[in-house]
């Protein structure tokens, strides 16, 4: 019987929504995978729900689907497009909600052992005024999250 232990596999959630912040934390798992490649990446966009009574009169339920899956997957280019070229298999969701609870929501539903995701680095004030969905996601997630500025 070997004593050599076969590494875990962590499934780390990855929020993206198509900016450089979203560009960073790739790198950053990139270079981690370099090191640990037992992690199992789950790429996530969460599109805010088209809400206005207005919008729904003129648009179609699947016109909206549709619309969101496009914004969905134009956020999600740029981390394929980096995973792909590393050669890192992954796979990839379009949410629709909340963007926060959505986050949280999904990583327990995939098991997430952990979450990695960017910051947009505001001031103190921006943040108090505007709050953040890293510190949201942070303090009620109850899964340890990683955050990349």
């Amino acid at each position: 019987m070997s004593d050599v232990k076969q590494q875990e596999r962590v499934k780390v959630l990855v929020p993206v929504d198509g900016s450089a912040n979203s560009d960073r934390v790739i790198d950053h798992l990139l270079n981690e995978l370099a090191v640990d490649a037992a992690l199992d990446i789950i790429l996530l966009n969460v599109q805010i729900p088209v809400d206005s009574g207005h919008a729904r009169m003129f648009v179609s339920a699947e016109d909206v689907e549709t619309y969101h899956r496009e914004e969905g997957l134009q956020a999600l280019k740029s981390a394929r497009e980096k995973l792909d070229a590393a050669g890192v298999k992954y796979h990839w969701h379009v949410a629709v909600g909340h963007i926060a609870d959505t986050l949280i929501r999904f990583a327990q539903e995939q098991g997430a052992g952990r979450i990695v995701m960017g910051t947009h680095g505001r001031t103190a004030l921006t943040h108090l005024l505007l709050g953040s969905v890293a510190s949201d996601v942070s303090r009620k997630s109850g899964i340890p999250v990683t955050l990349i500025k």
